[in-house]
């Protein structure tokens, strides 16, 4: 834990009011999800800092904010890579080989599952049910772009693709 609180930017703030005025004044918690968001955006991670802001920011337990940061995964609550890389190893991806898929990333990569490269590109990790069970193996690259049908050589093509946009 750090020990100089985490502050909330005036930007930041001006952000948060237009996401609270979407909702009734006794209903301010609701927007949560998008101040935690808005927090990642900003800093790449939601740390438990940022969490107690928010909720003080919005009037409530600093553990509901907790409990939203740690159900939902596409909130990272410590630094990740340029590339956040998740791939679903539920049942049923598992059965079409979700777990090779991710296997085969983490060996490509040299991480272990949830590290991140050492050139800071990539963070490798699974996640629960992307909804996307018959296109499996499947994953979701920075929360955003779903990958299906991910055999080995579709896993390299990304790799590649993803380092040589780095460079750029």
């Amino acid at each position: 834990m750090s020990s100089t609180p985490y502050q909330l930017s005036d930007a930041t703030r001006a952000r948060f009011d237009r996401e609270v005025a979407k909702y009734p004044a006794e209903q301010r918690q609701s927007a949560v999800m998008a101040c935690l968001s808005i927090v990642q955006q900003e800093q790449g991670h939601v740390s438990r800092e940022s969490e107690d802001a928010i909720a003080a920011y919005l009037g409530m337990p600093a553990i509901a904010v907790y409990e939203v940061t740690t159900f939902y995964n596409m909130y990272n609550q410590r630094p990740v890579g340029k590339f956040k890389l998740n791939v679903c190893t539920n049942l049923p991806c598992q059965l079409r080989d979700g777990q090779k898929a991710l296997d085969h990333l983490l060996n490509k990569l040299g991480v272990e599952d949830g590290g991140t490269t050492a050139d800071g590109l990539f963070t490798v990790q699974k996640c629960e049910c992307l909804g996307a069970c018959a296109d499996a193996p499947v994953m979701l690259v920075n929360d955003r772009q779903m990958c299906s049908f991910m055999s080995h050589e579709r896993l390299d093509d990304l790799v590649d693709t993803l380092k040589a946009h780095a460079k750029n």
